[in-house]
């Protein structure tokens, strides 16, 4: 679709940004995945079928109480798809063999790397492994191209974040969307959505053609919740109710 410059202008053709879905990319829906490493929680998700993954760091992992190692296990025995564990070190030797012995534990566990140059370093060396790769921490296009280029499964851009300090992160997500589209060799690196804060993140993120959303376990149950649906069922219930009849 194109519009013709109205006559009188210079002559020419304005083309309207869409996104395309290139051939080497073949998301078909939105993944969901968790933001948690409560256990208790991702049980109670993962009973819904809805989830497709779990995201774990440090902070999450620190407020469980945990033994690292033994909650990353257990949540990769609950779920199959990927499970995010991030390496704690900075230097890029150190990360990879943080990432090799994160990678041991499960085979569905996505070695999360920071977006540092060390990172990008460990990214390559680990996804070369064969190993998923989960690089986090991403606040430009820029780094998400070099983490693409790096060979990163998952870019994790943190909306929320950018929220906070004023800019619009769902811009981010635009800008990464339009660039990982105009380069098929670049379609195996998904967009995960990251700092979620409200449902309307997740909206936007589906507008725009995010692959995935990692959600806090409080957001999730938002989504499913709107007043017109309580009340419309309260009202189906009531009329239920005055016909004495059971199922």
């Amino acid at each position: 679709m194109s519009y013709t410059v109205p006559h009188g202008m210079r002559s020419a053709k304005i083309t309207p940004r869409v996104h395309m879905m290139n051939t080497g990319n073949t998301r078909q829906t939105m993944k969901f995945f968790v933001d948690t490493a409560d256990v208790n929680d991702i049980r109670e998700l993962a009973a819904t079928g809805l989830l497709d993954g779990v995201t774990t760091n440090p902070s999450l992992i620190a407020k469980s109480g945990r033994d690292f190692i033994e909650v990353i296990s257990e949540i990769c025995e609950i779920v199959p798809g990927p499970v995010s564990a991030e390496v704690a070190a900075t230097e890029a030797d150190a990360m990879i063999t943080e990432g090799r012995k994160l990678a041991a534990i499960a085979e569905n566990v996505a070695v999360k790397l920071p977006l540092t140059m060390d990172g990008l370093k460990a990214c390559r060396a680990i996804s070369d492994d064969g190993t998923s790769v989960n690089v986090t921490l991403c606040f430009s296009p820029a780094q998400a191209l070099l983490a693409a280029k790096a060979g990163a499964d998952y870019i994790s851009p943190f909306v929320g974040r950018l929220d906070d300090i004023g800019q619009n992160g769902m811009h981010l997500i635009d800008d990464i969307r339009t660039i990982y589209d105009n380069y098929p060799d670049l379609g195996g690196t998904q967009i995960l959505v990251a700092s979620i804060r409200s449902p309307a993140h997740v909206v936007e993120a589906a507008k725009l053609g995010a692959d995935v959303c990692t959600i806090p376990p409080s957001v999730i149950k938002q989504l499913v919740q709107h007043p017109l649906t309580d009340k419309g069922l309260e009202g189906f219930l009531k009329d239920w109710a005055k016909t004495g009849q059971s199922i």
